[in-house]
């Protein structure tokens, strides 16, 4: 099946600029939190506007990948082409075919925004959960301990959870990873919940960078055109990789 790595810009038009409020996040908030629930609105309308770029059967389930570059840019990974209008709310996508030509041994340096979890049981007997890896390490954290111990400690626990997660995947998705560093981690609330904020469902996201080498070439592709962990919907899992 042939794939599409298509680069699309938000069209400066009064209906993209009227909207902007909910498409990026606001401007000067604390991104040095852990909670961040001004990023999870902004992910759900990036969500439903790409949709848009692929309208057409309303019964049909989301087939495709995409990341948030900032100021209105995204890259989208598809297995059809999006609309050449750019559906009037984005300029005209640039679209080219997703066909790297990649052999055993092959270096590359990658980049990743991913939803990384893992099952675990809370007894013997329990049944299995599937738990975000670094909110799992970060349960051990005493809840009262100051703001730069607790970003020193999320952001150890991102570095050292992410690359045990990321090597586990690579076992099975033909890559060896080498390199890696965790630039940020932060907690996105779903913005569709109604409610306290406690017991409110959330996923963690884990923003990835380094390098990897190829073992598996076509296990690699198929897995990156399938994505990386959870949250997909939310702008998670599209691997970008590039020559290293």
């Amino acid at each position: 099946m042939t794939f599409y790595l298509s680069r699309v810009t938000l069209a400066r038009n009064p209906a993209t600029t009227a909207l902007k409020a909910l498409i990026d996040p606001m401007e000067g908030h604390d991104r040095d939190r852990l909670y961040d629930p001004e990023r999870g609105r902004s992910m759900d309308a990036h969500h439903r506007l790409i949709w848009a770029l692929f309208a057409g059967d309303p019964d049909r389930t989301r087939d495709f990948l995409w990341r948030a570059q900032g100021d209105g840019r995204f890259l989208i990974l598809s297995p059809r082409p999006p609309a050449s209008d750019g559906a009037g709310l984005f300029l005209p996508p640039e679209i080219k075919p997703f066909a790297p030509d990649l052999r055993v041994g092959d270096r590359l340096g990658f980049v990743l925004r991913a939803n990384a979890t893992r099952t675990r049981k809370a007894a013997p007997d329990a049944r299995a959960k599937r738990v975000d890896v670094v909110m799992d390490a970060l349960h051990a954290l005493p809840s009262g301990c100051a703001s730069d111990a607790r970003r020193n400690a999320r952001m150890a626990a991102a570095e050292t959870a992410g690359r045990d997660w990321l090597a586990r995947q690579g076992e099975g998705a033909g890559f060896q990873l080498g390199d890696f560093a965790a630039a940020d981690y932060s907690v996105i609330p779903l913005p569709t919940h109604i409610g306290p904020r406690k017991g409110q469902p959330q996923f963690g996201v884990i923003e990835m960078a380094g390098c990897l080498t190829v073992a598996d070439p076509a296990a690699f592709l198929g897995r990156i055109v399938h994505g990386f962990g959870r949250a997909k919907a939310f702008g998670c899992g599209l691997m970008l990789i590039r020559r290293a």
